[in-house]
């Protein structure tokens, strides 16, 4: 115990201090995807082509479009583009209420994710207790939901904290696509979670099955089970990311912060 308390006063104050201050992300960092269809040539679809997963779209009269919950933003539409049409900026600031507007344009201002009315941010906005469920996913995304938990992010400071029983929780917090097998699981737990409660996907596989889209063996994520009420997207979304998203949704964070 000694060398444990000595350990921690040499490392000093560890945790983010993120919401009070700007995110610090690392240089190659992906985040909200810029879009420029002006410098694209009319019969270019290089983009396109190079998107194994359907999350970008061209069209007619130089108009783009990225699909966050399909993207699992890696650099190829970037690489494959010779006009800098497609970029990912360094905003980690990704989550929404409703799955339509994880689609992004290059005219369209971008919405963040707003709070929960007023009567259930009564309930849940200084304590708000989530059940996870992994259904199938590769454990990318539950190893940055578990990350919020250690010193570095200090979730609990925010009376959020993840419950092992659904029976103790106000929410469910889904990750993976949803496979056959975890179904139904997944459909148990949330009926055990008591009213009123709130569902979030988190990452790209919950939202839409992610690179499994279209499997047999899944349900190309949550959207047509339960009723969802944050989509935090990502391939996984990055800790803050998912922070971010949360603190919206209890009304903690300015929509322009």
């Amino acid at each position: 115990m000694i060398k444990a308390l000595l350990a921690r006063i040499h490392q000093k104050h560890r945790t983010t201090p993120y919401p009070a201050e700007p995110a610090r992300l690392p240089e190659l960092f992906r985040g909200a995807p810029d879009l420029d269809p002006e410098k694209c040539p009319s019969d270019c679809a290089l983009c396109v082509d190079a998107c194994a997963h359907g999350a970008i779209t061209a069209g007619a009269g130089k108009t783009l479009s990225l699909d966050m919950g399909r993207c699992l933003f890696c650099p190829e539409c970037t690489r494959a583009c010779p006009h800098g049409a497609i970029s990912f900026s360094n905003d980690h600031r990704l989550a929404v209420n409703r799955r339509e507007e994880l689609i992004v344009t290059s005219n369209q201002v971008r919405r963040l994710a707003a709070a929960l009315d007023e009567r259930i941010r009564a309930l849940f906005g200084r304590s708000l207790k989530l059940r996870e469920v992994s259904a199938a996913g590769c454990n990318a995304c539950e190893a940055d939901t578990n990350v919020l938990s250690t010193v570095g992010f200090d979730l609990g400071r925010f009376g959020i904290q993840f419950v092992a029983s659904p029976r103790h929780a106000d929410g469910i917090f889904i990750t993976g696509p949803v496979s056959e097998n975890m179904h139904l699981a997944l459909l148990k737990t949330w009926e055990a979670i008591p009213e009123p409660k709130i569902a979030i996907a988190s990452g790209a596989c919950a939202i839409g099955g992610g690179p499994f889209a279209g499997s047999p063996a899944i349900h190309d994520g949550v959207g047509d089970l339960i009723p969802v009420d944050l989509y935090i997207p990502g391939c996984p979304p990055h800790p803050l990311t998912i922070l971010d998203g949360l603190l919206r949704l209890l009304g903690r964070l300015e929509e322009s912060r």
